[in-house]
């Protein structure tokens, strides 16, 4: 009898997720060329071509978006299992603080990985803006904390750096008119930056909104009473990013910083830390 085996199996689900042998090799902390070799011993074992290497990014074959929901399963009922009979000792809460507008997509990703390796602890997710979290961190009220800030302070790690968009309503108008009505929360990270690139264009603008709720912005923008600024690829299904031609000034980019009291690398805050680091390497 012919046995799948399950490590092969995770690198192979790891390559679909990233698109790219280079990719799933660092989420796996393996070397390429051992992530290509478990690779063609999968499809040598099954006598089947698995991966479509024609493009600049690797896709699945029919056989290969077979296999993957195969694959998936057995690696999670794997490490499940696993998880359940080896990390008994770990049991409790950890408090995890992210800002609104990053929880997706990689935190859900996260926080399921990580319930199936330490079943026992409890992620209690806590949302809010980069600095109400960062007063909830320096008081030891949440464990680790994610960051969107235009630099990174002593004990941050930056994980990646988006730009930061203009945002409005589908087919609105709202962009065009002057001044320029601003819909942005008061303890919003982006505002004071936004204000400053306005300013240095010269572009008269007004506040349409006096809010800290990211609801309410949205239903302003969406309504197309105002425009706001979002990081790129986290507007609301509702709104769209305008285009680079908006007659607008380019808004620059922010870093998403990492923040956690590591210890000696097995505590369950460390294992979240490094399951967010890897998340944002496969993004």
């Amino acid at each position: 009898m012919r046995n799948l085996d399950v490590t092969v199996l995770r690198s192979f689900v790891a390559v679909a997720q990233t698109g790219g042998v280079t990719r799933a090799a660092g989420f796996l902390n393996l070397t390429q060329s051992a992530v290509s070799m478990q690779l063609k011993r999968l499809e040598e074992l099954l006598g089947l071509e698995l991966l479509d290497r024609s493009a600049r990014q690797i896709g699945l074959t029919a056989a290969g978006e077979q296999l993957l929901g195969y694959a998936r399963r057995m690696v999670d009922l794997n490490d499940e299992a696993f998880a359940r009979l080896t990390h008994e000792e770990f049991s409790g809460e950890i408090s995890l603080g992210v800002p609104y507008d990053i929880v997706y997509p990689v935190v859900p990703r996260v926080l399921q990985r990580f319930a199936l390796e330490m079943p026992r602890v409890r992620v209690n997710l806590v949302t809010g803006n980069t600095k109400s979290l960062k007063d909830e961190f320096s008081r030891g009220a949440v464990d680790l904390i994610l960051t969107t800030e235009s630099e990174v302070d002593i004990g941050g790690e930056t994980l990646t750096e988006i730009a930061l968009r203009w945002i409005g309503a589908p087919g609105g108008q709202a962009w065009r008119q002057r001044p320029l009505n601003l819909a942005q929360a008061r303890v919003c990270a982006f505002r004071a930056g936004v204000v400053d690139r306005l300013d240095a264009a010269e572009i008269d603008w007004i506040s349409t909104v006096e809010t800290d709720s990211d609801r309410t912005v949205e239903a302003t923008v969406s309504a197309d009473l105002a425009v706001t600024a979002l990081l790129e690829g986290t507007a609301p299904k509702v709104l769209i990013e305008l285009p680079p031609g908006c007659d607008l000034p380019d808004l620059g980019s922010y870093k998403i910083n990492l923040y956690c009291n590591r210890r000696n690398g097995q505590t369950p805050v460390d294992v979240l830390a490094e399951m967010i680091e890897q998340g944002y390497d496969t993004l």
